[in-house]
């Protein structure tokens, strides 16, 4: 067995002071500081997922619905997108930016950031899936920002593509006062919650 870290989305926008801010964000990216120093020798690679929106079409909006469209948030290269400065990048094996040109939610939707690149990514470098599957990864830890949306959706799609799933529930911030529903659709789609 070989397990990996993915934190999802711990970026200045989705913290307090951003344009989509989740309420604790600044606060669950000091925890996984702390929890990396602490337990990061205990996985085989660590990594992170960014929105990085350069033209996501009807995901931005200016009357937003907060469902499908939102407001502007973590424009590719801009201070927003940036990692919270609470959170120390320095142990972080590889780094997955999504949503260059339409709504991604799920960080399994994204591609290896390459150094020196500002449009995010190029379109053949390896997905997270297929990098944590090329080095023999078979669980997940999945932690950030928000329970609801993104952390979600990338525990979803790790189960789907078969890593045994654990999300860490107290090194995320969620959207929704009440996160029940999405524990409950997280535990049917064979995610542990730890």
């Amino acid at each position: 067995m070989k397990r990996a870290l993915i934190i999802v989305d711990v970026q200045k926008d989705f913290c307090e002071g951003g344009s989509l801010a989740v309420d604790g964000g600044a606060a669950v990216a000091s925890r996984l500081t702390d929890y990396v120093e602490q337990h990061g020798e205990e996985y085989g690679a660590i990594v992170t997922t960014q929105d990085w929106h350069i033209k996501p079409g009807d995901h931005f909006s200016e009357t937003p619905d907060f469902v499908d469209s939102w407001p502007p948030h973590c424009v590719a290269g801009t201070q927003g997108a940036a990692f919270h400065p609470n959170l120390d990048v320095s142990s972080v094996d590889a780094m997955f930016r999504k949503g260059q040109y339409a709504a991604a939610y799920s960080g399994f939707e994204g591609h290896l950031a390459q150094a020196g690149d500002a449009q995010g990514t190029a379109e053949d470098s390896p997905s997270l899936g297929e990098w944590l599957s090329q080095r023999g990864v078979t669980d997940v830890d999945v932690a950030g920002i928000a329970t609801d949306y993104c952390v979600r959706a990338t525990a979803l799609d790790a189960a789907r593509a078969g890593f045994h799933t654990r999300v860490l529930k107290e090194l995320c911030a969620g959207i929704a006062d009440d996160l029940e529903p999405t524990y409950r659709e997280l535990e049917a789609g064979g995610v542990a919650l730890a």
